[in-house]
C-alpha cells in the first residue's frame, strides 16, 4: 500500500481517536443526545465509574501511538477492540448513527491490512 497514503489514514485515526478520547475527559464538543437503549447503555457504563476513563484513555494511547508512530502494531490491536465495540453498539442499539464508526472501523481495517506483517504471527 502507498506509504503517503498509508501515513495519512494513520494520522487521521491517530487524530480521531485522541479527540474523541480527549473529548470524553474535557466534553469540548457536546454529545449528541441519546433515547431509549442507547441512553441507557452509555448510562450504565458511566455508572461504573471505571469504564469510561477506561475506553477514552485506551482512546488516547492508541491515538497518540498513531500519531506518532511507533507501536503501531500495538496501537491498531485498540483501535481494534474500540472499533469493534463501536460497530456493535451502533448496530444493535443506533443504527442511525453508525457513519462515524464505521469510518474509525474502515480506517482500522486498512492500516491493519497495511501493516499485516506486524500481525502474522499472531495468526
Amino acid at each position: 500500500m502507498n506509504s503517503k497514503l498509508t501515513m495519512v489514514l494513520r494520522l487521521l485515526l491517530g487524530l480521531i481517536l485522541l479527540v474523541f478520547g480527549t473529548n470524553k475527559f474535557f466534553q469540548f464538543m457536546p454529545a449528541p443526545p441519546m433515547e431509549g437503549a442507547p441512553a441507557d447503555f452509555m448510562g450504565a457504563l458511566f455508572a461504573t465509574g471505571y469504564m469510561f476513563p477506561l475506553i477514552a484513555i485506551t482512546e488516547i494511547v492508541a491515538g497518540v501511538l498513531l500519531l506518532i508512530n511507533k507501536w503501531t502494531g500495538l496501537a491498531l490491536i485498540f483501535a481494534a477492540i474500540l472499533s469493534v465495540n463501536i460497530i456493535l453498539f451502533h448496530i444493535m442499539l443506533a443504527p442511525a448513527s453508525i457513519a462515524a464508526g464505521a469510518v474509525v472501523a474502515i480506517l482500522t481495517v486498512i492500516l491493519i491490512y497495511a501493516n499485516w506483517k506486524k500481525f502474522k504471527t499472531l495468526f
